[in-house]
């Protein structure tokens, strides 16, 4: 008879969550979560281990999906464990797979759990198809590092204590414990599931020739691991020398090595919550960067730009413009689409023009901003003033109550306002632009 993994399970409960005294518990319903619920209930029931409750994620891609649900209830109702079962839609975008977008789904649903502490069900198997995964993907260091046993994630923990136990170890338990469990069809679909057929097919193979292979891929994962966060430490310190919100300060970044700086991009695209570029897409923004160039790299979620000796980060916005907006001169002002913010200065509104409110307007087409030299066409300032294409449409202008331009934020002042001494120069910083700017 084999070890009891509720041992293994209860030493590997680990210090840092200490002092919870709750876990949910993802639960599918199939071998793997009923094991891992049935330990984790008799951690409670027998050695008096933390309350215990279950979430459940409809799909609703199988024609089981309602079945595996009354399973999930009844099994939880048997053990006094509350369920949360949460119904999910999918909507499959460009060529995300299907498998994608249902694990992205249950993974949204997990991160509104009430529960700080998560408990997946991954097993020593799950890490070998992982890592193996990952590799024929092209994936890099964090990608090869598959599963660790348990990391922050969403402002919450995710635990998973069974990455050492084998499939062949929760089968036998669940044998011997006679648990109930439901069968998803779509994991014997090795046509379609690449994952599939490595399980079924590529590592029962590798497995007969290679001894102790789930150990060595384990192994590999944890190296690949340790390197991840001695690349995260680096990008970190990078970071703290040329990082400020959603700016990235460009002398700084030239200074790095090439694989340094494309590190710091992924760190930096990684706190704002981006998703990465594929690989080719990152090495010409980087190369466009180098040279000088317009650079652009579009992202779902926004895209980066040079301006200024900066590479900013601009998020797409899918509301409407917010102009018009009324300021006060020296007063700073947080908008949906960036920030103002005002500068004393030679050069800057007159005080008179200090006394009133002014309005942020949207661009008409056609102004002209008065200098010195004449008057100057907004396009032309832009072109002057290498602000990217994609800014423009959305920079907002400074106008007076009346209507009469008075500046182009972080560009110009007109002549007609300004000061002869010293005065409020306004200043723009964007941090989003409407979807449709983005050609």
């Amino acid at each position: 008879m084999q070890p009891d993994l509720l041992n293994a399970l209860i030493q590997n409960w680990p210090d840092t969550l200490s002092g919870h005294s709750h876990l949910d518990v993802a639960l599918s319903g199939g071998l793997d979560s009923m094991v891992l619920l049935d330990l984790l209930c008799r951690w409670r029931d027998e050695q008096g281990g933390p309350q215990i409750s279950a979430t459940h994620v409809h799909h609703g891609i199988s024609q089981q999906a309602d079945a595996w649900l009354a399973h999930c209830q009844q099994q939880c109702a048997q053990r006094r464990v509350a369920l949360r079962a949460e119904r999910v839609q999918l909507h499959r975008q460009g060529g995300e797979s299907l498998e994608a977008v249902a694990r992205d789904a249950r993974y949204a649903a997990l991160a509104r759990s009430p529960q700080q502490v998560l408990v997946l069900a991954h097993h020593a198997d799950d890490q070998s198809e992982t890592a193996l995964l990952q590799l024929l993907r092209g994936g890099g260091v964090r990608a090869l590092a598959a599963m660790p046993v348990l990391r922050q994630w969403q402002g919450k923990w995710l635990w998973r204590p069974l990455l050492a136990c084998s499939r062949a170890q929760l089968a036998a338990y669940a044998r011997q414990h006679v648990l109930l469990w439901v069968e998803d069809d779509s994991n014997v679909d090795a046509a379609n599931y690449l994952r599939n057929y490595l399980r079924l097919h590529t590592l029962p193979a590798l497995r007969q020739r290679v001894s102790g292979l789930d150990a060595r891929l384990a192994r590999s994962a944890a190296q690949m691991a340790d390197a991840a966060s001695v690349l995260d430490e680096m990008a970190a310190q990078d970071a703290g020398q040329c990082l400020s919100g959603n700016i990235l300060q460009l002398p700084g970044w030239l200074a790095l090595s090439p694989a340094r700086q494309r590190l710091l991009l992924l760190h930096w695209l990684g706190q704002l919550g981006w998703s990465s570029p594929a690989p080719a897409a990152m090495l010409a923004f980087q190369q466009a960067v180098l040279a000088g160039g317009a650079a652009r790299l579009q992202l779902p979620q926004g895209q980066l730009l040079c301006y200024r000796q900066q590479l900013m980060a601009v998020a797409w916005s899918d509301g409407p413009l917010v102009w018009p907006l009324a300021c006060q001169p020296g007063e700073p002002m947080v908008t949906p689409l960036g920030r103002l913010d005002w500068v004393w200065k030679k050069g800057g509104l007159s005080a008179a023009c200090a006394e009133h409110v002014v309005w942020l307007t949207a661009r008409k087409g056609g102004e002209a901003l008065p200098q010195k030299v004449g008057r100057v066409a907004l396009k032309k300032l832009f072109q002057t003033q290498a602000v990217p294409a994609a800014l423009r449409d959305a920079w907002p202008l400074l106008r007076s109550a009346d209507g009469v331009l008075l500046a182009v934020p972080g560009l110009g002042v007109s002549t007609g306002y300004q000061s002869q001494d010293e005065g409020w120069w306004p200043l723009w910083q964007p941090t989003a632009i409407p979807r449709q700017a983005s050609g």
